[in-house]
């Protein structure tokens, strides 16, 4: 005989706060019913996806550009390197992100991990350090990023399977 959970915050289960849909859902998409309040709607999470790299690139080509003028004054081949630079690390955040979603959890870390390295490689290699230190500090951070996203990967997928293998699977008492 099935009864209802009872899920945070009630001793009944009734889902509180979730408004039902047509179909008499809750509206929950996830295995243990639970899920955290979204406050913004698709279209901010939207503009954010497309907003966010845009962004951090702008920040990433002003660094690039003061890099290589080297405190000397701004000029129109410093403005274009700069916007250059924009235009190709949001290019790249765009590819390697859709890349990523398509590949196991390994691959997706590897490619975020090789990204970053990369783009940090790139700024350190124009201050003018010595080519071994900036290739051991870009490899550096490239294995940091790269084992600290496959970590967070590895707990969240795992958790999230054995939420799913509990629901499909549940353990039914004084049944043989």
């Amino acid at each position: 005989m099935a009864h209802a959970v009872p899920t945070r915050g009630t001793s009944t289960g009734a889902r509180t706060g979730a408004g039902t849909g047509a179909s008499g859902a809750s509206g929950a998409s996830g295995a243990s019913g639970h899920t955290p309040p979204d406050v913004f709607g698709a279209r901010t999470h939207l503009l954010a996806k497309w907003a966010m790299p845009l962004a951090i690139g702008l920040v990433y080509g002003y660094w690039a550009a003061s890099i290589r003028r080297h405190g000397g004054p701004i000029t129109g081949w410093n403005l274009l390197f700069g916007f250059m630079t924009v235009l190709a690390f949001a290019i790249l955040w765009y590819v390697v992100r859709e890349v990523a979603d398509r590949l196991p959890r390994e691959g997706h870390a590897v490619l975020w991990g090789a990204f970053a390295g990369s783009a940090l490689g790139f700024l350190y290699s124009g201050s003018g350090v010595a080519m071994f230190t900036c290739i051991l500090v870009s490899l550096l951070l490239a294995a940091a990023v790269t084992a600290g996203l496959y970590y967070h990967y590895a707990t969240h997928q795992d958790a999230e399977e054995a939420r799913t293998a509990r629901t499909r699977n549940p353990v039914r008492a004084g049944t043989t």
